[in-house]
């Protein structure tokens, strides 16, 4: 099992709440897999109680359920949900390009020219945790410098089933980290250039191939 990625200080609830996400984004713990208690007790090294905090909060999020006869179930990233969460994808992000589009300032182009290093290496590693993690992040840099705080709240509630649909395209097609990463190195250039409407035409042709994948 991965180790639980948090600070000490945290509450037994939350460092529950934030091993289980990982898990399930991850797919350590797969979809459909069905999680016991005393397996997550074992695994967190705590007690039933801030297991049960994180497992109902995980509920509410879409990303476990409670089955009667079966205990506690994950979730699948439905046919529904991935839809839902493209489209609402593709009317942020086509906005967020014009907020954006040759106003990007040095300090923001450096953050993204990073984030796409970090891109660059895990596709040479063949490294899919690693490429998701940096693709959603690259999505979020650019909603968080629109400077639209609703929209950027909106996105980061969303992050982690973003994350979700990511890995499941790129797990899907042969050679998606090496196009997805080509696919935002141009939108970039674009942007940086102010050339608007090639930047929202790449957005969405890379936003429209994802969704086939998963909803078609």
């Amino acid at each position: 099992m991965m180790p639980i990625h948090s600070k000490p200080s945290l509450l037994l609830k939350e460092r529950a709440y934030q091993y289980i996400r990982e898990a399930i984004l991850k797919e350590t713990f797969l979809p459909g897999e069905i999680l016991s208690e005393r397996r997550l007790i074992d695994c967190l090294g705590m007690s039933k109680t801030p297991i049960k905090s994180a497992l109902d909060r995980l509920e509410v999020e879409g990303f476990v359920r409670v089955a009667s006869k079966q205990g506690i179930v994950v979730n699948e990233l439905s046919v529904e949900k991935a839809r839902d969460i493209f489209e609402l994808r593709m009317a942020l992000e086509l906005f967020v390009c014009e907020l954006v589009s040759g106003r990007l300032k040095k300090g923001e182009i450096a953050l993204i020219e990073q984030n796409l290093e970090l891109q660059r290496r895990a596709v040479a590693a063949e490294d899919d945790l690693a490429f998701t993690e940096a693709d959603s992040e690259f999505h979020i840099l650019l909603v968080r410098f629109s400077g639209n705080a609703e929209i950027h709240s909106v996105m980061t509630m969303y992050q982690a089933h973003l994350y979700r649909s990511v890995i499941k395209v790129i797990r899907r097609v042969p050679n998606r980290m090496e196009a997805a990463y080509l696919d935002h190195w141009q939108m970039f250039k674009s942007l940086v250039e102010g050339d608007v409407e090639h930047a929202k035409r790449l957005v969405r042709d890379h936003l429209h191939f994802g969704r086939a994948i998963l909803t078609d």
